[in-house]
């Protein structure tokens, strides 16, 4: 099949106004086929990892928007372009899923309508066909129904901007067309680095037209784009590794076995385009041994490909550039550099969204050129190709609808995969069906022993029905396995100190300030756990050590008062709170703490103010309406007292402090048969309550 056009570059002739009324056509018949083939994706919800891309609170001002540009680490990959449209989506319309969605299907949609005129520049037949099928293919669904997949469908558009500009710059060498080309390539290492092929592919397609390449026309003007593409690729490969962690036991792979790998993956690529079938979210992870001939029989296949392919390239260079761009776009992911979700699997359908458009573009010249003498057929043939193609679309797009949907489905089409069991045991836990989570998580411990996340996620579980000695003993299996692992420490000691363990718990918090230092909420339960164990010399040092790291954080000053003013310096408590109010007026908890050291220091009108302040800052809460009550109680104001404990008893009947606060005040009021009501009922509530004073 000969798919190659006459050297030179052909002109590009242009467009009449039937195929311009043609194009519309197509154009409008390709957006509908999208959204109908989608539709069961626009709603669905964030799924794994979107959280993580749709912008954080912390970014959401223009502040945030400058972090994004120039603070590494502030989002999860540095990929500034692709987090700035999400800066935009969001300040748009928040967290509504369906912008989002609405957001992908277009630029899906953008980048099949830049494939027709990429193709169409080319020469190359079927650019239409080519386009539906891009659009459509069922394995793109991960990249399109996916908000995280943002970065491939954005990445996609600025790549063939720039391939498009500098195919025209390749015909005319006007510096202009060269300065857009470079800028789209420029915004799409910025989206998405994996484009960094670009200038590989350019090659390619410059082969493929000519014969052959020329240094000074095809090579020269491209150095300058290999060198940013792998000045980018190098950066992401290193933020993979030092930031995201894809290092470790799990990369430990050799030169040979990474070549294994490649060979394998390739063809598992090629193999889900032609026949995509059990498509999953995750794939089960390949065991790759040298010693195996299954091992070895992949890349063979791979490499016998490429030769028969590279045999007939005289007779027609189409099928070797096709391959040749497939491959070569894939080169990142093929299992030569670390990506963090290789610890799940080494494929995975949002990798080949890009590389997928050389395989499918010869497709669709070899369906245009086998039915060319046979027109009826190719109208009936090509329309079948892409109906059966949407409808795989449709049926896919169903497993992105929710978090439960996806994992299940995952589970169902691999049932060895760890990981989705892991993830749906805490989307569980988030939805409070605990027995379902901890089944989860046992099932994934079942298929990945001694993984340290997994035993903290069952204690997590565990903790949450009751099961204290159950999840006690799972927090010391997750620390057994990951010691390194902060939130382990953290969540044992936080259930120690629960118990009454406090010296142990204490210990957790500071092996976890060690490996996560200045962490506020932490040194705040380490100081509360100090507390507990009467050394409040030390706790207190915790406690400013997390108020001088985060000055207005409550907890941090709340505690600090406390434990001052129980060590007897007042002075020194009443001050942490009233500063934490000059900074945080509304705080109605910080009212309430000071206007109980007030009243404990005899300074009950001032105390008054402050419990009054807690009051109607949260008039609902029963806690602040005995504070106040009590401190009237104290100031003799009885039927203001009164007052209070009747509506801390109205917003909690069963408050036993509030009954027991009535009864003192009725007391003294004379109502003593009320007063012995009420605190009869504080006993039966808690029996642990003193008898009434004489």
């Amino acid at each position: 099949m000969k798919t190659s056009p006459p050297s030179p570059n052909p002109p590009v002739a242009p467009a009449s106004s039937a195929t311009m009324r043609r194009d519309v056509l197509f154009g409008a018949l390709l957006v509908c086929a999208v959204c109908a083939a989608y539709f069961p994706a626009i709603n669905g919800g964030f799924l794994w990892d979107d959280n993580a891309h749709v912008t954080q609170p912390e970014l959401r001002s223009l502040a945030g928007l400058a972090r994004i540009w120039f603070e590494l680490g502030a989002t999860q990959q540095y990929y500034p372009v692709l987090h700035s449209a999400f800066w935009i989506e969001h300040r748009l319309w928040g967290d509504a899923v369906v912008g989002y969605h609405l957001v992908n299907l277009t630029l899906h949609v953008t980048a099949a309508c830049l494939v027709v005129a990429v193709l169409r520049r080319l020469a190359v037949p079927g650019a239409w066909l080519a386009a539906f099928l891009f659009a459509l293919h069922p394995v793109n669904v991960e990249s399109v129904a996916w908000i995280s997949e943002q970065k491939n469908t954005l990445s996609l558009v600025f790549y063939l901007a720039a391939a498009l500009a500098y195919l025209r710059f390749d015909e005319r060498r006007s510096p202009r067309a060269y300065a857009l080309a470079l800028g789209c390539f420029v915004l799409a290492l910025l989206t998405k680095t994996v484009t960094a092929t670009l200038p590989a592919a350019l090659l390619v397609i410059f082969w493929w037209r000519r014969g052959g390449l020329q240094w000074r026309r095809d090579v020269l003007p491209l150095l300058p784009w290999f060198a940013l593409g792998a000045t980018a690729g190098l950066s992401t490969a290193w933020v993979e590794r030092a930031l995201i962690g894809a290092q470790g036991t799990a990369f430990d792979l050799s030169l040979l076995q990474r070549s294994l790998l490649a060979g394998r993956v390739l063809l598992f690529y090629l193999g889900k385009l032609l026949w995509p079938s059990n498509l999953t979210f995750i794939y089960p992870r390949w065991t790759i041994e040298a010693t195996t001939a299954v091992s070895w029989l992949f890349p063979l296949a791979a490499l016998a490909l490429a030769m028969a392919l590279w045999r007939t390239r005289q007779r027609a260079r189409g099928p070797l550039a096709a391959f040749l761009f497939f491959a070569g776009s894939l080169f990142p992911v093929l299992g030569f550099f670390n990506i963090y979700p290789f610890v799940y699997s080494f494929v995975a359908d949002h990798f080949q969204y890009l590389a997928s458009l050389g395989p499918l573009a010869l497709a669709a010249v070899g369906l245009h050129a086998l039915t060319a003498r046979w027109p009826s057929v190719r109208q009936a043939a090509a329309p079948a190709v892409v109906a059966l193609l949407g409808l795989l679309t449709w049926r896919q797009c169903r497993m992105y609808g929710d978090l439960l949907t996806l994992y299940r489905t995952t589970l169902a089409r691999n049932p060895v995969c760890w990981m989705a069991a892991q993830n749906l045991g805490s989307e569980l836990v988030n939805l409070g069906r605990l027995p379902e989570a901890i089944a989860e998580f046992e099932r994934a411990d079942t298929l990945r022993p001694q993984d340290g996340f997994i035993h903290y996620s069952l204690a997590v579980a565990l903790e949450r029905s009751s099961r204290t000695a159950d999840a006690l003993a799972e927090f010391e299996r997750s620390l057994a396995f990951r010691s390194d692992y902060p939130a382990a420490h953290i969540g044992f000691a936080n259930l120690l100190r629960d118990v009454g363990r406090n010296d142990e718990a204490a210990a957790h918090y500071r092996l976890a300030l060690r490996l996560k230092p200045d962490f506020p909420e932490v040194e705040c339960s380490l100081g509360e756990a100090l507390v507990a164990s009467g050394r409040f010399d030390e706790a207190i040092a915790w406690f400013r050590q997390a108020r001088h790291l985060q000055p207005d954080y409550p907890a941090a000053r709340h505690n600090l008062a406390t434990a001052l003013f129980a060590t007897g310096h007042t002075t020194e408590a009443i001050a942490e709170l009233t500063e934490l109010l000059r900074l945080k007026p509304d705080l109605a908890a910080t009212h309430d703490i000071l206007g109980n050291i007030l009243r404990k220091s005899g300074r009950t009108t001032e105390a008054i103010v402050h419990y009054e302040q807690a009051v109607r800052l949260e008039p609902t809460s029963p806690e602040y309406r005995l504070g106040l009550g009590t401190a009237f109680r104290f100031a003799d104001r009885t039927d203001e007292a009164i007052a209070q404990f009747d509506q801390a008893l109205k917003l909690r009947p069963a408050y036993a402090e509030a009954h027991y606060s009535l009864a003192l005040v009725l007391r003294v009021a004379g109502r003593l048969d009320a007063a012995r009501a009420h605190y009869l009922e504080a006993r039966r509530l808690r029996p642990d309550l003193p008898e009434l004073p004489e």
